[in-house]
């Protein structure tokens, strides 16, 4: 439980031979209790093919949108990549934007 927002998440780091749009819609289905295949498509919030070119580029710092009503976060973490997904409605910094408030695609 996050104490400031009061809300629970869950972190995951995603290994290299993992793409994180893959851990996004694993995780989601595990935390609604459904088979993948049964979410909202992830194409329909956002590109996973965007989310996952833009989490391996260089200067990647953090992203952050709303699917299936949670809050997903993905960031930079030294050499790692760290997943959140909480169960807020919606992202404190606004939907699809970055941690400098550049939009994303």
């Amino acid at each position: 439980m996050d104490a400031t927002t009061g809300t629970k998440a869950v972190t995951e780091t995603v290994s290299e031979d993992r793409r994180p749009s893959m851990v996004v819609i694993e995780r989601c289905a595990r935390l609604e209790g459904v088979d993948p295949l049964d979410l909202d498509p992830l194409y329909d919030t956002i590109d996973p093919d965007v989310l996952d070119s833009a989490c391996a580029a260089p200067g990647f710092t953090s992203l952050e949108f709303t699917y299936c009503g949670r809050v997903v976060t993905l960031r930079s973490v030294g050499d790692e990549l760290a997943v959140t997904i909480d169960d807020a409605a919606t992202p404190a910094t606004g939907p699809n934007t970055t941690t400098g408030g550049e939009p994303s695609l």
